[in-house]
């Protein structure tokens, strides 16, 4: 785990909020010079603290409005044939996210679709036409809340220290 302040923190927190923030309104926003803004940036990108930026898309907009989760239990249970579903799933262009899962399922798979019938036509035509499927659960997602920033935790932070 990388060493986060609480200058670090407070970036993340501007940048979480909207990635494409300048470095200059970046720096303002936590009370530095843009210099230690994007040292202190950069410093976290190569920690791999900051792995990237992302487009948060309107499911609705683009003709996938209804989400669902689907939890998938495979058998046998063994690596070869779990990293193989789990690569196959995720390149699916109806997935948003797949999550490798402990107890009853082996995989969570959330998934966008135009409607009702493509959601089945999924989960039945896609998903249990694969042997390896044992059994298949899902659940409409009526509304899905993100958080839009998630903080380090604070017993992880670290006061603020001098570089350079």
């Amino acid at each position: 785990m990388a060493d986060i302040d609480e200058l670090d923190a407070a970036i993340l927190a501007v940048l979480q909020r909207d990635a494409r923030t300048s470095n200059r309104d970046v720096a303002a926003a936590v009370g530095v010079s843009p210099t230690t803004a994007l040292d202190r940036t950069r410093a976290l990108r190569d920690a791999g603290v900051i792995r990237g930026a992302s487009l948060d898309v309107d499911l609705a907009a683009i003709g996938r409005p209804v989400q669902a989760l689907v939890a998938v239990r495979i058998r046998p249970p063994s690596r070869p044939v779990i990293e193989e579903f789990r690569d196959w799933v995720g390149a699916l262009p109806e997935t948003l996210g797949v999550f490798v899962t402990t107890g009853d399922q082996d995989f969570i798979v959330h998934v966008a679709v135009p409607d009702n019938d493509a959601l089945y036509a999924f989960v039945i035509d896609r998903l249990t036409s694969r042997e390896e499927i044992a059994d298949v659960k899902t659940s409409v997602v009526y509304k899905h809340l993100r958080r839009s920033v998630v903080a380090p935790d604070p017993s992880a932070v670290v006061p603020v220290r001098r570089r350079g």
